[in-house]
């Protein structure tokens, strides 16, 4: 399994400013700590050895908070840092040239979700994916797209969210494995949405596949659910 991770960090937070101001998203407090020590030491966890924020907005907040704390979570921390806005695309495909590996994990830095990542490694390797997705289902929600997939986990399609249709979906979890080969081969532009322009639009040119977890999953893109992880989250990280 492949040790090394980004995580996208550089999240505006738009619609959440009338809960959290004057830092990055990944930075909002949760139970008294930053979002982003959350993933960090979940990554721990899954024996991730280095992590490479991609930061843009406010980045020297998240850079001054970490500056001596990669020790204490026994992980190599790196920046790749945007001087103009990339996209969720262009972030990624600029932080994975600090990679070393043949592949390497992506994460939203604005969601948490509990996911085995030597299971999703696992599971890209039996089906020779290119990129593997962590799916979660999400009960009676009209507030994500879904993903369509074969009975072998392949990755036929994406549909939109269907506002005020409240239905079981299998949603995009915002964890990836994917293949860095995929980064270096491809001809996408420097500045492009990696759910859209890449996910959707450039399907059919590699193999993707999708895996379902039940780990604990919060996205804390609005302030109903960064409410929420307040409590959720609370006893996540072990003293």
């Amino acid at each position: 399994m492949t040790d090394e991770a980004i995580v996208l960090a550089g999240g505006l937070g738009t619609r959440l400013r009338s809960v959290v101001q004057d830092v990055p998203k990944p930075m909002a407090e949760v139970a008294g700590r930053p979002f982003l020590d959350f993933i960090l030491y979940n990554l721990k966890k899954n024996n991730i050895k280095k992590v490479v924020f991609a930061v843009g907005h406010k980045h020297e907040v998240i850079q001054e908070y970490y500056r001596d704390k990669s020790k204490s979570f026994g992980i190599e921390i790196a920046y790749s840092i945007e001087t103009e806005l990339l996209g969720t695309g262009g972030a990624i495909f600029q932080a994975a040239q600090q990679t070393q590996n043949e592949s390497f994990f992506i994460l939203n830095g604005d969601t948490f979700f509990d996911v085995d990542l030597a299971a999703l490694s696992e599971f890209a390797q039996e089906r020779a994916a290119d990129l593997a997705m962590a799916l979660k289902v999400m009960p009676l929600s009209d507030r994500y797209g879904s993903v369509v997939c074969s009975p072998d986990g392949e990755i036929v399609s994406f549909k939109e969210k269907e506002l005020g249709v409240k239905q079981d979906l299998l949603i995009n979890g915002g964890v990836y494995h994917l293949k860095k080969k995929v980064v270096e081969s491809s001809a996408m532009p420097k500045k492009f949405s990696f759910e859209t322009d890449f996910l959707q639009r450039e399907l059919s040119k590699f193999r993707a596949y999708g895996k379902s977890f039940d780990g604990t999953f919060i996205d804390i893109g609005i302030p109903e659910d960064y409410q929420y992880a307040q409590t959720l989250l609370k006893d996540a990280i072990q003293k």
